[in-house]
């Protein structure tokens, strides 16, 4: 019995998102590859056919012709993303289009005001349900400003600089941790003015097209955590992750596995596109508990559910501080993870901003409520491995919005 195998996942979901929007912005036709297979790209793509981006299927390939943005005919429908919503909403506003972005039941319900507050800062009008969806935006002049987040969030920072793109003057975003930065390195490979200094990114207004482009998106090393996770607490398990994407400051969850003991051998890496990218090998090891804090969050905020089962089967203590965030994700991510692990049996208590897990137990099988969020069923669909009887999940099916594959892949490695 084991996790075994090799296996390559579909691209990154952030620099998926973000590579269809800058190539709307390039001059010319732009050629990507290994785009994620998730609901949510395709919410992304959708939204930018309806400005008027055209966006063509060539082979395995997608291919997206730059162009003029125009304001759509229809609501813009950005069903369960929040990446798609709010990175729309600065794209959208530097390029001065007037339009309505709406979602399904979970995204309506989820905060938009961290974007709307400093673009109105910007000069944008917009009128919103409360600071939820529906969000209209109307076309407006826009002025640079110097904004100091007060989250650490890779979506706020992002809108704010390609709202940056179209205003006057320069726009700068200080955040009090560093969140992903795919929005950067890309932006300045295309020939974006941007500069980083610490904390602070720095966006001029575009003066010509970005460079139109060719990539390969690597894969998905959130997508990959519950791979990982299920190779690391099954024994008898080894398992090798093919072009995985390995940007620092996404690797917080690999840290925390590898600081748990967990087998880790990273096997090979190399740069494409300002990206490090590695072929990585997981196997099974005995795991101990571990302290997450405020700081680590940002790295692996994503990830949070599955080490939650991780922690389960770790021997001691782990505790999660500081990821308040959780709970205006898809949905309470705390409550979801801690409600379904208390069926379970788990030894968990729920704090404000995290949990504290005394491990191991020995896990029982139940019926594990999803709430349509589709890294809650990834996680307990990794928690049933290693359960004395059946999970049961309510809505399997909102798995496919980040990975469609994940049950046949899981079931491809199970030997």
């Amino acid at each position: 019995m084991g996790i075994k195998g090799q296996i390559t996942f579909p691209g990154d979901k952030s620099i998926s998102h973000r590579s269809l929007m800058f190539a709307a912005l390039a001059d010319g036709e732009s050629r990507i590859s290994n785009l994620s297979t998730g609901a949510d790209l395709q919410s992304t793509r959708g939204c930018l056919e309806a400005c008027g981006i055209h966006i063509r299927n060539d082979g395995d390939d997608v291919v997206v012709k730059g162009g003029q943005f125009s304001d759509p005919d229809q609501p813009l429908d950005c069903g369960n993303s929040g990446t798609t919503t709010r990175l729309l909403l600065g794209l959208l506003a530097g390029q001065g289009i007037t339009a309505t972005l709406v979602g399904d039941d979970s995204l309506s319900s989820r905060p938009m005001n961290r974007i709307l507050d400093p673009l109105s800062q910007m000069g944008l009008q917009s009128d919103s349900n409360d600071g939820k969806l529906p969000v209209t935006i109307h076309k407006s002049n826009l002025k640079g400003i110097d904004y100091q987040s007060p989250v650490a969030s890779a979506q706020v920072k992002s809108a704010l600089l390609l709202a940056g793109l179209g205003t006057n003057g320069e726009t700068s975003v200080t955040e009090p941790i560093l969140s992903r930065d795919h929005t950067e390195k890309m932006l300045k490979g295309l020939g974006a003015n941007l500069s980083n200094n610490g904390l602070s990114s720095t966006i001029s207004p575009l003066t010509s097209p970005l460079s139109n482009f060719n990539l390969a998106v690597p894969g998905d090393p959130s997508t990959a955590a519950f791979f990982a996770a299920a190779a690391a607490i099954v024994s008898g398990s080894d398992l090798t992750f093919n072009r995985v994407l390995r940007n620092p400051t996404r690797i917080g969850f690999y840290l925390a596995l590898n600081k748990m003991g967990a087998g880790m051998d990273c096997l090979e890496t190399w740069e494409e596109a300002g990206e490090t990218i590695g072929k990585l090998n997981i196997f099974h090891q005995p795991l101990k508990g571990i302290t997450i804090t405020k700081e680590d969050v940002p790295g692996l905020i994503d990830e949070l559910p599955i080490i939650a089962i991780l922690a389960t089967q770790a021997h001691g203590k782990t505790e999660v501080r500081g990821a308040e965030e959780l709970r205006v994700k898809e949905c309470d991510r705390i409550h979801a993870v801690c409600s379904n692990l208390k069926k379970m049996g788990a030894d968990i208590e729920e704090l404000d901003d995290g949990f504290i897990i005394q491990g191991p137990t020995p896990l029982e099988g139940a019926r594990v409520a999803t709430f349509h969020d589709h890294r809650i069923a990834m996680a307990f669909s990794i928690a049933g491995i290693v359960s004395k009887g059946n999970v049961i999940l309510d809505h399997p099916k909102c798995a496919s919005i980040s990975y469609p594959e994940f049950y046949d892949e899981l079931e491809r490695l199970q030997l």
